[in-house]
């Protein structure tokens, strides 16, 4: 029988609770991430649950609102099953990206499960790119050198929420045009009722079909792909059952992010991504710049590699690697003492890096 929502939510609370000390443990250790810079709360508009957004800015050291060159942008998203985390769980990753790439890290508090089940997050997740676009001006940033990143559920998400984009920037192609001239005031009032175009020194420039607003880099850590397959399939794949996620975790997950159990259609693009329509993919997603990351010890490691194959077969140039001897996750470690003993985490996220320099260095 299936769990109340409100006992759901009763134990997600509890367990964002518990994962609060433990990032906040995961920072502790040396060398600790920067803080974010600054936060932005933006209005949902494609979720038919209204609400905000928060989005949390990492900015290099040197960031002004009017450089001689827009910064690059890099939008993450959390993991935890769609169900705890938070936008500042990857303070990690956004500084090696701020320190080594010199790009904008903006990290997306989507709307979680149960409150906000499939599809709010990867809904909120296109929200906060078309902000992006919108106000790329007033911000200082590219918003022809968009990248995203996203570690498990958001590795997921690296990939839905460019599908969903694709989806929605489709729905309106047909009734915009590229640029509308006036004084300023129309063209903003335009604008204020759709986050996809960017309103830039009184003139109105709507991006469908152009560079800008699609995506140039995807970033994947630990991806869930396939909600096709069940979860004791899932788990069946993993080569060392001692170190599987949590059962009371992936059950929580699965009953408030797949909800109404009976009637979601787990085969959507926006929920598997390894199975979408192959048309779609090649539309949709970028054909150089897509890294992925699995690791050995992962439930999700065969469906990731999986789609990494099909999405070469499609002509994708997808690169990354499978991180040997270490779980999913292995890269949040709550250890107040040490966070990176062996430099691992550092080399990968190094190659990480790389990538996005390469894609947000390639123009045309």
């Amino acid at each position: 029988m299936a769990r109340p929502r409100w006992l759901l939510t009763a134990e997600a609370n509890m367990w964002r609770f518990l994962m609060s000390i433990g990032m906040l443990l995961h920072t502790v250790a040396p060398p600790r991430p920067m803080s974010p810079s600054f936060t932005r709360t933006i209005p949902s508009t494609i979720s038919p649950h209204k609400g905000s957004i928060n989005l949390v800015f990492y900015t290099p050291a040197n960031y002004t609102t009017t450089p001689a060159e827009p910064y690059p942008v890099l939008v993450n998203f959390h993991g935890g099953g769609f169900t705890i985390g938070t936008a500042t769980d990857d303070s990690r990753w956004a500084t090696k990206v701020v320190d080594e790439v010199g790009a904008v890290v903006v990290s997306v508090d989507y709307r979680r499960a149960p409150e906000f089940a499939f599809p709010t997050a990867v809904e909120d997740g296109v929200d906060a790119v078309l902000w992006l676009i919108h106000h790329a001006q007033e911000l200082g940033i590219d918003a022809e050198r968009i990248a995203v990143s996203g570690f498990s559920a958001g590795g997921n998400m690296a990939f839905t929420v460019p599908l969903r984009l694709e989806a929605e920037l489709r729905k309106i192609e047909d009734s915009e045009v590229t640029v509308v001239k006036s004084s300023g005031t129309d063209a903003k009032n335009e604008m204020d009722g759709w986050s996809g175009g960017a309103a830039r020194g009184g003139q109105t420039v709507i991006k469908t079909g152009s560079k800008v607003g699609k995506i140039c880099a995807i970033i994947a850590w630990y991806p869930s792909t396939d909600f096709t397959i069940s979860r004791p399939e899932r788990r069946a794949t993993n080569v060392d059952v001692s170190k599987e996620l949590p059962k009371f975790f992936t059950d929580l997950f699965d009953a408030s992010y797949l909800y109404p159990p009976k009637t979601l259609d787990v085969r959507s693009p926006y929920l598997s991504p390894g199975v979408a329509d192959s048309e779609f993919l090649q539309r949709a997603l970028p054909d150089e710049g897509v890294w992925v990351f699995t690791v050995e010890y992962d439930e999700l490691r065969d469906e990731a590699e999986r789609f990494v194959k099909r999405l070469r077969g499609l002509g994708k140039n997808v690169r990354g690697e499978m991180i040997r001897g270490v779980p999913h996750g292995w890269d949040k470690s709550v250890n107040p003492l040490k966070w990176d003993g062996d430099g691992e985490i550092r080399r990968v996220y190094q190659v990480g890096c790389e990538g996005l320099k390469e894609a947000f260095g390639r123009r045309g």
